[in-house]
């Protein structure tokens, strides 16, 4: 089973909650002991209530993951980086230079960490800067030992990050290996169905007929040449001593005349308009195009006539190849019902294929007044 979106950071969203809260009382363990030390100590324990009801608000807030974002981030640092500024006045200068700590210690890194779990160690980075210049601020004096805990919390900003990006890249991989891995299986488990069904039709049918005169003959090849395409798709691989149809291996960077591959489809019965200029497209985004137009021409021979109009506009970004018919037209449902019984001509070889390439398919029907397929891709190969 995969693990859900952000499975891997999870703990790390975890063991931020759990940081905040062991610093928190860190923090309390040190308010008891200088009690008597504190400028005004009533303000220093309204402090720490808003720390300890701003650690239950990030602990709730980051445990969702709609919620681990700018928003609560920002917000998170800037309660805190007030807290840390307000320590010259609550815990008071000459209790600081006595050594007395500011009021944020540990518990101020938690903005740093929840930074660096979202965004790495970059945003991590930015994080311990902000904090620090925060505690600097609040320093009369800036010694040696003060950059010692500024360090420690830069270097950690820098570590979680870094691991936590290890984290969702390492999710990511292992999410495309069990997505490959269904795929494998499923393609295998489709073999050995088509394998026991299909296959063995088109092979007696190829060999029975091979030696008959006639379109019996003609019907033969085709089952031969079809057998050969369904068992190098349901291994993974091009058919041996295949070529690309159309003209599919052109040069110019892999780029294809439209123009060219939905040619051969033009004949006495099927009309092909086209701009005067080539309709260049990446040879894989031509081929699934012509692919999908040449399965809406065959719908039309089985059920329409065979008489159609096909038509190709060059758009700039986009391009539409239109299929139009003067048939009986489909009636409302009937492509549904198509797809409910196994029958996947328009929801696969044509709305399938153009969704894949990132685009649309629009189909226009009334009863006796013909059919219109619109077939709209981006010309960028997605």
């Amino acid at each position: 089973m995969p693990s859900p979106p952000g499975g891997f950071e999870v703990p790390l969203w975890r063991a931020l909650t759990v940081f905040r809260v062991a610093s928190l009382a860190y923090v309390l363990v040190l308010a008891v002991r200088d009690a008597d030390r504190y400028a005004h100590p009533f303000a220093v324990a309204a402090l720490i209530l808003v720390m300890i009801a701003w650690t239950g608000a990030t602990a709730v807030g980051y445990a969702r993951p709609a919620w681990r974002r700018w928003p609560l981030l920002l917000v998170d640092l800037g309660v805190v980086m007030a807290i840390v500024l307000a320590s010259p006045w609550v815990v008071g200068r000459a209790a600081l230079a006595t050594g007395v700590p500011t009021m944020g210690v540990a518990w101020m890194a938690g903005p740093v960490l929840a930074w660096a779990v979202s965004g790495g160690r970059r945003r991590g980075t930015v994080a311990a800067l902000l904090i620090a210049g925060a505690d600097l601020a609040t320093r009369g004096r800036i010694g040696q030992s003060s950059f010692t805990g500024l360090i420690l919390m830069l270097l950690a900003g820098v570590v979680v990050g870094h691991v936590a990006r290890l984290a969702v890249t390492a999710e990511e991989r292992l999410q495309r290996a069990v997505e490959l891995e269904a795929a494998t299986r499923e393609r295998e488990r489709l073999a050995r169905g088509i394998h026991d069904s299909v296959l063995q039709v088109l092979a007696l049918v190829q060999r029975r007929g091979a030696d008959l005169p006639g379109e019996a003959g003609e019907l033969a090849r085709l089952a031969g040449e079809q057998e050969a395409a369904l068992r190098a798709l349901i291994a993974g691989a091009a058919p041996a001593g295949a070529t690309d149809p159309g003209g599919l291996d052109a040069a110019d960077g892999g780029a294809v005349d439209l123009r060219t591959l939905l040619g051969r489809y033009a004949s006495p019965a099927v009309s092909l308009s086209a701009p005067a200029t080539p309709v260049p497209l990446p040879r894989q985004v031509a081929g699934e195009l012509a692919a999908a137009t040449g399965a809406a021409l065959d719908n039309v021979g089985r059920h329409a006539g065979g008489r159609a109009w096909v038509l190709i506009e060059d758009e700039g970004a986009t391009v539409t190849v239109s299929i139009r018919d003067e048939g009986p037209g489909i009636p409302d449902g009937r492509l549904t019902e198509a797809a409910a019984q196994g029958r996947l001509g328009v929801t696969q070889s044509i709305r399938g294929r153009v969704a894949d390439l990132g685009g649309t398919v629009r189909i226009v029907s009334a009863p006796e007044a013909g059919t219109e397929i619109e077939l709209t891709v981006p010309r960028a190969q997605r």
